[in-house]
């Protein structure tokens, strides 16, 4: 028995499945939402129900967004000739910071990994592909993170899209290996898309 009411105890069980909160941190937060005026606990959850509510996929890059295409892919001084795909919307904004890459994006929502049951068809693969059926993309940079299933996932989608006549090129090694893209800083960012290599 913890000791805490049941209600705060379910509040706790639910902070700590977080990714990255442990049971003391939830602890913390869940005590840090008791002490809050009504006011700013109901703001909170208005927040979360507003962004679980309101937020979609753009139905084009597949990035999250408020409405049905992001601002990035709305943006006209976007350089539509070159898609850079990543896994995870976080890794856009890691790239954005950068204020060097001026092309579109692809967010796949995951890499191929059978270990973990998801395969081709449970990420945005096929929007990829979808997208490239005009002349208008010249390259596409595979900028997964480099693991091995980012690896095996970057090279699947190479093998689809080079029968289409589309450059395909991968990342450099700025980006050390096992690491998260939405953890490196802007410099080993801009050395890894400028040194950038076909596959």
């Amino acid at each position: 028995m913890s000791g805490f009411a049941p209600s705060l105890e379910i509040l706790i069980d639910k902070l700590a499945s977080l990714p990255s909160i442990g049971r003391k941190s939830a602890q913390r937060l869940a005590f840090h939402f008791m002490s809050m005026s009504d006011e700013e606990a109901q703001a909170f959850a208005e927040a979360v129900k507003n962004a679980r509510t309101k937020v979609k996929r753009c139905t084009v890059c597949c990035n999250f967004s408020d409405e049905d295409v992001c601002p990035i892919c709305r943006s006209k001084e976007r350089d539509r000739s070159v898609i850079c795909v990543v896994e995870d919307p976080r890794d856009v904004l890691a790239f954005e910071r950068t204020h060097e890459y001026p092309g579109l994006y692809h967010v796949l929502h995951g890499v191929i990994s059978p270990m973990n049951d998801i395969n081709p068809e449970d990420i945005c693969i096929k929007e990829l592909i979808a997208r490239l059926s005009g002349d208008e993309v010249k390259e596409v940079i595979m900028a997964t993170n480099p693991t091995v299933e980012g690896e095996a996932t970057s090279m699947y989608i190479s093998k689809l899209i080079k029968p289409l006549g589309v450059k395909v090129s991968r990342l450099a090694y700025g980006v050390p290996v096992g690491a998260d893209l939405e953890y490196a800083d802007e410099f080993t960012l801009i050395r890894a898309m400028e040194g950038r290599k076909d596959i």
